[in-house]
């Protein structure tokens, strides 16, 4: 019998709803946390940017920091995995983030920002794939496409961290609210890490594979599925930074809005994702993977041409909603599925590329709309989410037949 089915001390299997129970609850805190201590940072970008005296363009760079730890640190991840376990690095970037995110407002040189939101973004990173890891293996188990709610987590905790940052911004300066994050994050990674640390990731009687009795090694066409789901995870990636970076100066400066109404763009979107995410598990068990995938990236198509070119502010913002709850799922699917077919190194790969979607999108938009208007940039993010559904529904049925379903 091969090692991975044996019966270990403590670890998780179908049929110990507790055992089970316990893990979704932690991933689940584990997401969130995420989400909510990125937010904390974002909203204090703002007072970092004048506390280093750094210009606009000299920001940019140091921010890049994030960008560049992250996919560095996810393309290594995948191995991390699978040598010390999804749990393990789970629970060890929980505490690399909450610690890291204190580092900014200690600088005072553009140089030294950049340096230290490097090692934020390989925590941010390492902790994604290894989440989401942890994750694909508990979808397994339950045989429910649960994989959205974890997201809705993330995308709930980081309405929470945002919001209270911005409650707190005229209160505490970044260093103590920054650290404040510190202490919630390793506060939380102490309740909820030792639940992962004492369960091993559960392991179905007959895992998902890319073909039965397959090898270990992956082959050419379960690697280009793989790919396949890492670019529909890169469409939705590029609408979500487009919108967050594009999105309300395109109603401030296109349709007259003033800033508090364009600020209420974004939050449109975000809260519709999340709606979206909430009602995920329910959609893809009447819907199926394949459909959801076409469904969405049609509604978000649909929803972003309306977000884009409407004339009116409150068309706009209804077509903002509809993106968001179009977009929604597409992410969640894409990192589950590429994860059941290759593991940690499947997710790894997924969210590298989708994370690059979300670097990709805002300079995009911002070329093309120097070359053509903002309004007909933003049609971009409709033409990706249109191909995300053109992709999803030619390869629903390769993907089945691969993940031996």
């Amino acid at each position: 019998m091969p090692q991975i089915n044996k019966p270990r001390t403590h670890s998780a299997v179908p049929g110990d709803g507790s055992s089970l129970t316990r893990l979704r609850i932690a991933i689940t805190v584990f997401f969130a946390l995420d989400g909510f201590v990125f937010a904390g940072w974002v909203v204090r970008i703002p007072a970092i940017k004048e506390q280093t005296n750094a210009s606009a363009s000299a920001l940019g760079l140091a921010l890049l920091g994030v960008s560049a730890g992250a996919v560095i640190t996810m393309t290594l991840t995948g191995r991390l995995c699978r040598r010390y376990g999804n749990h393990r690095v789970t629970v060890v970037c929980a505490v690399l983030l909450s610690l890291s995110v204190a580092l900014p407002p200690l600088t005072h040189s553009v140089l030294a920002l950049g340096l230290v939101l490097l090692l934020f973004g390989a925590a941010y990173g390492g902790i994604n794939v290894a989440f989401n890891s942890a994750a694909v293996e508990l979808v397994a188990a339950l045989r429910r496409p649960i994989m959205p709610s974890f997201h809705a987590a993330f995308s709930l905790g980081g309405m929470i961290g945002a919001g209270l940052g911005g409650l707190v911004a005229g209160i505490l300066s970044p260093t103590r609210h920054l650290l404040l994050l510190t202490v919630v994050g390793l506060l939380v990674t102490a309740l909820a890490g030792p639940t992962l640390l004492r369960h091993e990731p559960p392991t179905p009687p007959e895992r998902e594979r890319p073909a039965k009795g397959a090898p270990r090694r992956l082959d050419g066409r379960t690697r280009g599925l793989v790919i396949v789901f890492g670019v529909i995870a890169g469409c939705t990636a590029y609408g979500e930074g487009a919108l967050a970076d594009w999105g309300a100066l395109h109603l401030e400066q296109d349709l007259d809005a003033s800033p508090g109404a364009a600020a209420v763009g974004y939050s449109c979107f975000a809260l519709a994702m999340t709606v979206g995410r909430l009602t995920g598990t329910t959609l893809l068990e009447r819907l199926g993977r394949t459909r959801t995938v076409v469904a969405g990236g049609t509604t978000a198509a649909a929803g972003m041409l309306l977000g884009s070119l409407a004339p009116s502010l409150w068309a706009a913002l209804l077509g903002y909603a509809v993106t968001g709850l179009g977009l929604a799922n597409l992410f969640p699917v894409a990192v589950e599925r590429a994860g059941a077919l290759a593991g940690p190194s499947g997710v790894a790969t997924a969210s590298t590329l989708g994370y690059g979607g979300m670097l990709l999108g805002p300079p995009a938009i911002g070329f093309m709309a120097d070359w053509f208007t903002l309004p007909a940039a933003l049609t971009s993010v409709a033409v990706l989410a249109a191909v995300a559904a053109a992709v999803g529904a030619l390869v629903g049925a390769a993907t089945r037949r691969a993940a031996g379903g």
